[in-house]
């Protein structure tokens, strides 16, 4: 968790940092991103997250540099029909421009390309990447659902009464599934903060916690929190396998909706 550095900064800085980017939601959030793509299907997207999970994790890149290219994959869709035989690329792509934003050391070119089998060229990516940044106009200070989990896990940890493991234990799991959430593309219409705070929600429940998260605190009402919550838990039942690649086996060990999974 935290260090007492980084609670003090939260203490003097979270509330105004939160206000800011929650105020960026809908400004950064993707329509319908599939509704102007011949060649790209849901399941071609699902495919192309599933893959680049793995590369962002060899990689050792943040979940809130994963979360931002995700972001501006379905963003750039939202603008510019794309090929089929180009969309991988479109994912390195992604994901090199949110890696230049968030990542003090983001990998090269040559690493990424290297992960296509060197399908694509330098010069490609190069154009790609360029169209990208036009096309969203360079904005990129997208609200990721990873940047509110923290948010919601420190305002967590700052009450009074916190129980630290719990929220260790919520973030964890919640994280997992907010992995595999990226992926589906039926939670493109959920907003970072309301898939956040529903995830957190779930996994308190999944873990029996006695002190869960006050989901109050997300100014969401009690039944969009249970729609999304009510969705988590059906993603969470379909894909117990992949969530126990993504998760510590201590959190696996005190969840027993996912022992059935092994």
């Amino acid at each position: 968790m935290a260090s007492p550095e980084e609670l003090q900064v939260f203490r003097d800085y979270g509330e105004s940092w939160y206000r800011f980017r929650k105020g960026l939601e809908s400004r950064f959030q993707p329509r319908e991103p599939l509704a102007q793509q011949p060649q790209v299907t849901a399941e071609a997207r699902c495919k192309l997250v599933s893959w680049l999970i793995p590369v962002y994790r060899h990689f050792g890149i943040s979940f809130e540099a994963l979360c931002l290219a995700v972001n501006i994959i379905d963003r750039f869709l939202s603008t510019t029909p794309i090929a089929a035989d180009c969309f991988q690329l479109l994912g390195v792509t992604a994901l090199l421009i949110a890696c230049k934003q968030v990542e003090v050391h983001p990998p090269s070119m040559e690493e990424l390309l290297t992960l296509c089998c060197n399908a694509f060229s330098r010069h490609q990516l190069r154009n790609l990447e360029c169209l990208v940044l036009r096309r969203l106009g360079f904005e990129l200070a997208a609200p990721t659902v990873s940047f509110f989990l923290e948010h919601f896990s420190q305002l967590r940890l700052e009450a009074r009464g916190a129980d630290a493991g719990e929220a260790a234990d919520a973030r964890s799991l919640a994280g997992g599934m907010a992995e595999l959430s990226l992926a589906d593309y039926a939670f493109v219409k959920y907003a970072p903060s309301l898939l956040a705070a529903g995830s957190l929600g779930l996994a308190d429940c999944l873990l029996r916690h006695r002190r869960p998260l006050d989901l109050r605190i997300s100014g969401y009402p009690q039944w969009l929190l249970r729609h999304c919550m009510t969705h988590l838990r059906l993603l969470v039942s379909l894909n117990g396998q992949s969530l126990h690649l993504l998760l510590p086996p201590e959190v696996i060990q005190k969840c027993r909706c996912l022992w059935s999974s092994r």
